[in-house]
């Protein structure tokens, strides 16, 4: 077996790592369950790639991504589910169908109209789907009806809270001002502040997530990626508790040498610095 630029030899090397007695052991052992962790993760280092602006990385973390598809795609082959050409047909189906104005009639379109189609294709794919599961004799699945179907369950937990509050807004169930949504953050934190009093561990856990989710909901409301703010915000510490340990490095010192407040006004001293050479 070679390196080859053809997809046909990535989804023969994954049949050889699946097949019995002769294939990789773990491979053998995976499954739909054990294999989704990774897929998540391969994402986030596709993302992390770009971030960086790594293409080299970026090239390979792609590389990585694509082996889950075709993994679970040789998977479900084995069930007589479904095989990778069955993938490929269904996402280039999708695309032609959600861009008539480019493979279709509709053309000229604006942006907000493109928009809009996009959602009307959805929403007749959403019923198209029900109908199918309707006619294979399949329950309907709960997140099939309602304003928040089909946000997906398995998004970060901020990014999902985004998507569910968005869907909301939709049927009018939204702040109209920024501040607004600012105001029931206050709130959150001051019943946060009743739980931390009364010690009640499942109440404090509670607060926390209903102030995390109206967070969320204030950077949606200034068109703000919440999942970018708290990744931007992580950054930030890196970047500065480094200049805390740089600092006591250059003192022949580590961070476990020094107290809270030394800690503290080395953090202010980086702040500062950024500040100054911002």
């Amino acid at each position: 077996m070679q390196p080859s630029r053809d997809i046909a030899a990535l989804i023969e090397i994954m049949a050889a790592l699946r097949t019995p007695e002769t294939g990789c052991p773990w491979d053998l052992e995976q499954d739909f369950g054990s294999i989704a962790p990774y897929t998540v993760e391969e994402a986030y280092e596709v993302a992390d790639a770009i971030a960086r602006g790594d293409r080299l990385d970026l090239k390979d973390e792609l590389g990585d991504l694509l082996l889950q598809v075709v993994f679970h795609a040789r998977m479900a082959e084995e069930e007589g589910a479904f095989a990778f050409p069955d993938v490929v047909e269904a996402i280039t189906a999708k695309l032609i169908r959600r861009h008539p104005h480019v493979f279709g009639e509709a053309r000229d379109l604006s942006p907000a109209q493109v928009k809009a189609l996009w959602h009307q294709i959805k929403a007749q794919e959403k019923a198209d789907k029900v109908a199918a599961r309707q006619l294979a004799g399949l329950p309907d699945k709960p997140e099939d009806k309602g304003v928040l179907a089909g946000v997906t369950q398995g998004l970060p937990a901020l990014t999902r809270a985004w998507k569910l509050q968005a869907r909301a807004s939709t049927v009018g169930f939204d702040w109209n001002d920024a501040r607004l949504v600012l105001d029931k953050v206050r709130e959150e934190t001051a019943e946060i502040d009743e739980a931390l009093a009364s010690g009640d561990k499942a109440a404090i856990v509670e607060e926390i997530g209903d102030l995390l989710f109206v967070v969320a909901n204030l950077a949606r409301h200034v068109d703000a990626d919440p999942e970018g703010c708290l990744q931007a915000a992580n950054a930030k510490f890196e970047r500065r508790f480094k200049g805390i340990e740089q600092a006591l490095a250059a003192q022949g010192r580590g961070a476990a040498d020094a107290d809270l407040a030394e800690l503290e006004a080395l953090w202010q001293a980086v702040k500062l610095d950024e500040k100054a050479g911002a």
